[in-house]
């Protein structure tokens, strides 16, 4: 197995499953049951879209041609002057 995306949230990671099951290539979303243990603690880098190893090229060219928004950065922390916003 291939980790072809690392999501930030349930939605995007189910539109990468959906739009690569649409070509025909398995995806599964690992991680998606701890999403319910987390309580009111964020949980980062715990979504992943796996994929068959055969599949990688054509994977990560559909990934890519998704309009997904910017790369995850990295988690919020204490130096920023306010959560979203930059410094």
């Amino acid at each position: 197995m291939h980790i072809v995306y690392k999501a930030d949230n349930l939605f995007d990671a189910h539109l990468v499953k959906h739009a690569l099951e649409d070509a025909g290539i398995p995806a599964f979303v690992f991680g998606e049951s701890l999403l319910g243990g987390m309580g009111e603690l964020p949980l980062f880098g715990v979504l992943r879209v796996a994929i068959p190893e055969a599949a990688r090229p054509e994977a990560e060219s559909i990934v890519a041609g998704l309009d997904l928004g910017p790369a995850p950065g990295d988690p919020i922390s204490d130096t920023d002057d306010l959560a979203g916003q930059p410094a």
